[in-house]
């Protein structure tokens, strides 16, 4: 019999009262702007950088190449997707860190799915994806941005915090445990054990 496991989140905001300053990325890396093109090379830097995460459980599609193009298109198809805070940053070895931005209803620019390869954490290219999509949200006009995070991330939680982000609203997000797909087989042993 399955049972319910519940993980918390928290929508995190942040006003843009000014463009936010932006980050030189490491030697060796650089930026790629929004290109339709691009669009396989984000969802597999995605996938790279949630399949082993706590997100992955929550959000199946992170968890399989497949899931991550298709959560791509999706954004990438959305007519409030916003290009300006769309940004990959890519290394001598190829694409490193992701991030997408999407504008809602409000007109508060929402951030999705930030992710940094394992072997590339700890660098600064996660803070420096995040200004750079702010920076992007900046330019168009909106005043405010907002994200969602797994509060058992907490390298994630105190960057946002650190950048002035502020938790507006703490929700739980239930998922059948253990989860079925073999992918996350890794993940449910941490959690049982």
């Amino acid at each position: 019999m399955r049972k319910l496991k519940y993980f918390k989140r928290h929508r995190m905001e942040l006003p843009l009262l000014q463009a936010p300053l932006e980050m030189e990325l490491p030697a060796g890396y650089r930026w790629l702007a929004w290109d339709d093109a691009l669009l396989a090379l984000h969802a597999e830097v995605k996938f790279l950088s949630f399949q082993h995460h706590d997100d992955a459980i929550i959000f199946p599609s992170l968890a399989s190449r497949a899931g991550c193009h298709e959560l791509m298109q999706a954004i990438r198809y959305r007519d409030n997707f916003c290009p300006e805070a769309t940004w990959l940053v890519v290394g001598p070895e190829g694409g490193v860190g992701t991030i997408q931005g999407l504008i809602d209803s409000n007109g508060y620019g929402g951030i999705q799915n930030l992710g940094v390869i394992p072997e590339c954490r700890g660098m600064g290219i996660g803070k420096a994806l995040l200004l750079k999509a702010l920076a992007g949200f900046a330019r168009r006009g909106v005043p405010r941005a907002f994200l969602e995070v797994t509060a058992t991330n907490e390298p994630a939680v105190r960057l946002y915090r650190a950048l002035g982000f502020r938790a507006y609203k703490t929700f739980y997000r239930s998922v059948e445990w253990p989860p079925e797909s073999a992918v996350v087989e890794s993940l449910t042993a941490r959690f049982i054990n």
